[in-house]
């Protein structure tokens, strides 16, 4: 593996000026890091409303998820990292950031019976429909 090390010190204030201008720049009093949310692919079949959300480097007891009447909320708050005495890091890409995404539920959805497991670096969330209920076809004598 060969590893390019910036000597210029140029080249290196010309980077910091783009980190802190992407990663730093407020918005409405917020980091610009904050609308970053995983990707979320939602499928519908007969019974149910699936959900997958693409969050690798966690666990399950890493995200929350609640629903607060017809919103179901999916969030993921950072740790600090924990550096090693003695490591220096030389390059750090991985940025696991905190998010928040909310849906909508359908008036479908029997919100009581959600479920949710993590797998394979995908949230899974499985959002039942109701049972309908079918009215009996009713037969008027006439008379």
């Amino acid at each position: 593996m060969t590893m390019i090390k910036v000597n210029n010190p140029v080249q290196r204030n010309i980077n910091s000026i783009f980190d802190e201008l992407f990663n730093e720049l407020p918005a409405f009093g917020r980091n610009i890091s904050n609308y970053f949310a995983p990707a979320v692919n939602i499928s519908e079949n007969a019974e149910a409303y699936h959900m997958e959300v693409i969050a690798p480097g966690r666990t399950k007891e890493d995200f929350s998820i609640a629903v607060d009447k017809d919103l179901l909320t999916i969030s993921y708050e950072k740790k600090e990292d924990v550096k090693a005495e003695g490591v220096k890091n030389l390059r750090k890409e991985f940025s696991l950031q905190s998010f928040k995404r909310s849906f909508s539920l359908d008036e479908k959805v029997n919100a009581d019976a959600i479920q949710a497991k993590y797998e394979n670096g995908i949230l899974k969330v499985f959002l039942p429909k109701k049972a309908e209920v079918t009215q009996p076809v009713k037969s008027i004598a006439i008379q």
